[in-house]
């Protein structure tokens, strides 16, 4: 029977200054200015209809994730406008995480600050690496330089919650070039990394003219060789490409993952929802298109599809299984609606494959991807198709 998962809050900048030829995500290209007032005011709005759909009105907001495109082009007048009026309607947790993405590329210290008094007090910072070859391969508008800086601009603001991303397997990147970005990573005392590898995706300039990528034995060498010094400096890994120093674990992204409600605001943004008096999840999409999201009645453009119970259990298990600790039948049961037997005879003999193992947490059987598990976690996920 489904239960109320914790709640979060997505929150999505589509602009940026340079379109990167490996990204996916919903992000716009600015051509001289955007309008950023009317924006914020859209979002707020969008904010109002998404809170009519929760039905319960006494959920606490345990995380809001400022993402993009890149949100650090909006001043934090912006983001103080938009946290105080969400605040008026939901009430946050008294450890609430609100995390902003930033570009190293536009990096100003006054609106750092103003994030922070904003009430934000996470920051990830879209580092990719502190190599200039790379970067240029990459299509980044930073150096490595201004990568260093902002670092050094965030702690001066006052975050000591700062996340770096930084990706490995980069074209033509060697073993020792991808270690030595990790290097320079944990020298910078970051609190959270994202360490993910490089990978194409479609619709992107790298898909129509892919770039040379290092063969998969290099890739599982830099694997091996970067997991070891992340563990060597205790940065303890809790998911696929996320790593933490003491327990500041990413909560907001441990809520997508354990299958957690969230709203999503913004242009392109989506989320996803618990309706238990109706025993449906639902999620929801806006349109993709900044001018689109602006200029239409944002309920009556806002997408709406709910998760059919058949397609519950593999929502869920993508999620969970990158999860290290994974998860337990309770939470499959109570975030799915779908009893564990629906699985349990696939996840047995996932087990004796090798590819699951289980670890007791709090008394509770949890059931994780092993390391092989993890290191095919596609092909263990297609078990289950």
């Amino acid at each position: 029977m489904l239960e109320q998962p914790p709640l979060s809050l997505y929150i999505h900048i589509p602009w940026c200054i340079k379109k990167c030829p490996y990204c996916d995500f919903n992000s716009h290209q600015v051509n001289g200015s955007f309008e950023e007032d009317k924006y914020t005011n859209k979002l707020y709005d969008d904010f109002l209809v998404e809170l009519n759909r929760l039905g319960d009105k006494n959920r606490e907001l345990q995380s809001i994730f400022i993402g993009g495109g890149t949100p650090s082009l909006f001043k934090g007048d912006s983001f103080h406008f938009l946290l105080t009026r969400i605040k008026s309607h939901l009430k946050f947790s008294g450890n609430i995480e609100i995390t902003i993405e930033a570009n190293p590329g536009a990096v100003d210290s006054e609106k750092f600050r103003a994030y922070f008094d904003a009430g934000i007090n996470r920051i990830s910072l879209g580092i990719q690496s502190f190599d200039d070859k790379y970067l240029s391969k990459l299509g980044r508008i930073h150096t490595s330089g201004d990568a260093i800086k902002s670092i050094e601009v965030a702690k001066s603001a006052g975050f000591e919650n700062i996340n770096l991303d930084i990706m490995h397997g980069l074209p033509e990147q060697s073993i020792e070039a991808a270690v030595e970005d990790l290097r320079i990573a944990i020298e910078q005392s970051p609190s959270h990394i994202s360490w993910y590898q490089f990978t194409i995706e479609p619709n992107t300039y790298f898909y129509n003219y892919p770039p040379k990528l290092p063969g998969e034995n290099i890739q599982d060498s830099i694997f091996e060789e970067g997991s070891k010094i992340l563990s060597t400096h205790a940065f303890s890994q809790y998911e696929v490409s996320a790593f933490a120093q003491n327990f500041w674990k990413s909560s907001h992204n441990h809520n997508y993952w354990s299958f957690g409600d969230y709203l999503g605001i913004g242009s392109g943004a989506h989320g996803k929802l618990t309706l238990i008096n109706e025993n449906k999840l639902i999620r929801t999409n806006k349109p993709k298109r900044p001018d689109h999201y602006m200029n239409h009645a944002v309920d009556s453009a806002t997408q709406l599809r709910e998760i059919p119970i058949e397609e519950r259990t593999i929502e869920f298990l993508m999620n969970a299984l990158r999860l290290k600790e994974g998860f337990s039948q309770n939470l499959f049961e109570v975030r799915t609606g779908n009893e564990f037997s629906v699985v349990s005879s696939k996840i047995s003999k996932l087990i004796e494959s090798g590819f699951i193992e289980t670890n007791k947490i709090h008394g509770e059987d949890f059931y994780c991807a092993s390391n092989k598990g993890y290191r095919f976690l596609n092909t263990l996920l297609g078990e289950f198709l």
